[in-house]
């Protein structure tokens, strides 16, 4: 690798062009960045439906999560269940009225796709997979280590 300051340069550039392209649904919505972000995540990532999986994954504040979550639970977008098994949890989920915006998020993952791994070899984005993976965990081990997780 060449440089960290590279490395995490490309990280934030990311995650700019992501929030960049899905700013998009927050104007044709009326959805905050982290709204439209809740949407997002809990669309496609099935089984993690808990504010505290959006907090920890997507790394935002527990208070602009909850806010969220309020603000979506108004416009009728999400709603919340509690677990059968621990009161203390609850779970999120899209109702059908988010379909025109999950449908959107679809399209903007597939356009994002497209341009961050324009020009690589399915090949190349297998191998990212398993090197992306290995450094989600070893990332994970790290923060664990100093009791930041």
């Amino acid at each position: 690798m060449s440089r960290p300051a590279d490395f995490l340069t490309n990280i934030r550039r990311m995650v700019k062009l992501h929030e960049c392209m899905l700013k998009r649904v927050c104007q044709d919505y009326q959805l905050t960045l982290v709204e439209a972000t809740v949407i997002s995540f809990l669309f496609n990532n099935p089984g993690k439906d808990t504010a505290a999986d959006i907090v920890e994954l997507r790394m935002l504040s527990k208070g602009s999560v909850s806010q969220a979550v309020e603000g979506l639970i108004q416009k009728s977008l999400l709603r919340r269940r509690q677990d059968m098994e621990d009161r203390r949890k609850i779970h999120l989920s899209l109702t059908p009225d988010a379909a025109p915006v999950t449908k959107e998020v679809e399209a903007i993952r597939s356009q994002f796709n497209q341009e961050v791994f324009f020009g690589l070899s399915q090949e190349e984005k297998d191998l990212f997979d398993r090197v992306n993976q290995k450094m989600m965990e070893n990332t994970k081990r790290a923060l664990i280590r100093r009791g930041k997780v």
